[in-house]
């Protein structure tokens, strides 16, 4: 009974980021990408700083630890999210969560390079065939595409370039989190991340776009301010202090599901044998990459 609770909370984080993405084709309709982050950002920082105060955990980042922060809010939110936000503008939503899922595979790859954790033959394994999975969702298989120099949409690309990205991050964010609670460090985090981003939007003039967003883009907005950038990760978080952290990334597979059912309700987006084929091959390479970890 006492892990119900936190199974729920993950499930609604991987849903919420499922469906984030559409929400984000949605609202890139009368929005530039830098609009659209800046105030789905300035959205979570908010609900996320509320947070920290509610639980009673505000405390200043020492003086050593603002420039490492920093790093991680370029990384994590205005890279990450520059690259994300342009690359959905061409690129399907369902696609974009199936692209993602195999972020757990560059970890693995990361961590052989850099953190000289050990690979078997299983981890290949599994590495190719979210390759395979990946390149067959985003030609949606036409190999001749590759030969041609055509990997699917010109977003596509853009998505999983911030798939290695976010491993990057992930790897960067560990030793922050042995120091701070979770909620905390990502407010800082989200804070730089969204303050960066503030020099970005000044700068091209798209603060302008204010006054034309329509009520449909708000309502896109506020559900990936508060809902994606605040309460999911919250949830999420909270899951991952109840239960293991293979238990819990399980739950990340609900993600693409979730896009590519509100992706077809939303935006007529089609569901094709080939792209459930390629989805099948990630998730059963990255199944393979994190049974080598865990065993």
């Amino acid at each position: 009974m006492k892990q119900i609770l936190p199974a729920l909370e993950a499930t609604f984080a991987s849903v919420v980021w499922g469906v984030s993405f559409v929400a984000t084709k949605i609202a890139l309709t009368h929005a530039s990408p830098v609009t659209v982050v800046w105030i789905r950002f300035a959205l979570g920082v908010l609900v996320l700083g509320i947070a920290v105060l509610w639980r009673g955990e505000f405390l200043l980042p020492r003086r050593s630890e603002w420039g490492y922060f920093a790093l991680l809010g370029f990384i994590g939110i205005t890279f990450h999210q520059w690259l994300q936000a342009n690359g959905l503008r061409t690129s399907q939503a369902s696609t974009t969560a199936w692209i993602l899922t195999s972020i757990p595979v560059f970890l693995a790859l990361l961590g052989w390079l850099f953190l000289g954790e050990r690979i078997d033959r299983n981890t290949i394994l599994g590495i190719a065939l979210a390759a395979l999975g990946v390149i067959l969702v985003v030609t949606r298989g036409d190999w001749q595409a590759i030969l041609r120099g055509h990997l699917g949409a010109p977003g596509d690309l853009l998505i999983l370039l911030s798939a290695p990205n976010w491993a990057v991050f992930s790897i960067l964010s560990r030793q922050g989190l042995k120091e701070h609670p979770a909620a905390r460090m990502m407010f800082y985090v989200m804070l730089l991340g969204w303050l960066f981003t503030t020099f970005w939007w000044l700068g091209t003039g798209s603060w302008r776009e204010w006054a034309g967003l329509t009520s449909t883009t708000w309502l896109s907005l506020l559900f990936l301010g508060i809902f994606s950038s605040g309460l999911a990760y919250i949830a999420w978080y909270d899951a991952l202090q109840a239960l293991t952290a293979a238990r819990t990334g399980v739950f990340l597979y609900l993600e693409p599901l979730a896009a590519m059912v509100v992706g077809a309700w939303l935006l007529n987006e089609r569901i094709t044998p080939l792209s459930l084929l390629g989805g099948l091959g990630i998730l059963t390479g990255v199944y393979l990459v994190n049974h080598r970890q865990r065993a």
